[in-house]
């Protein structure tokens, strides 16, 4: 029997959905090297560089993120230096040139992909929510129970709505 319990949970549970497709394998080695050609990071700084890039639509858990940027470093394109307890990473002349190709190559960046009007939109949509979590966490901090119960209410009507939107012919 299917284990119900995360379903629907997590960053890529649809991987065509709001923010579009999922980075391909090759693209999140391009994505990083694009990244570092902007200047050093450490791998957190890639992976929150990325996922402001694409406007919250995607961002590359670090099991993706870690092994490509030691693949890189592996093969010369990337070094690695201890900078304040954390390893920061760096573009070699060869991984500056090979940044350079891979993007000539594709066509553009890897976070400008065209996958649909409902990714086109996925930078707005993911800003939109995080205002309306960001409005949502204040009236629940500051507000009074009343205003509270109605932010529920304008949450759960507004739900309704986003469905009704999907029922229209």
């Amino acid at each position: 029997m299917e284990d119900r319990r995360h379903r629907g949970r997590g960053r890529h549970r649809n991987p065509e959905g709001w923010g579009g497709p999922r980075m391909r394998r090759g693209q999140i080695r391009t994505a990083l090297l694009a990244v570092l050609a902007e200047g050093p990071g450490h791998g957190y700084d890639v992976m929150q560089t990325l996922e402001d890039k694409t406007g919250g639509a995607w961002r590359p858990s670090p099991g993706s993120v870690y092994p490509t940027l030691q693949l890189l470093e592996d093969e010369g394109l990337v070094r690695s230096t201890e900078r304040d307890g954390k390893r920061v990473y760096e573009l070699t002349d060869a991984g500056r040139a090979e940044a350079a190709s891979r993007v000539e190559e594709a066509g553009g960046f890897p976070w400008e992909f065209d996958g649909g009007p409902t990714a086109k939109r996925g930078r707005e949509f993911g800003q939109s929510i995080k205002g309306v979590v960001v409005a949502f966490r204040q009236v629940a901090a500051a507000g009074d129970a009343d205003q509270v119960d109605r932010a529920i209410a304008i949450l759960n009507d507004t739900r309704k709505q986003l469905y009704a939107i999907l029922a229209e012919e």
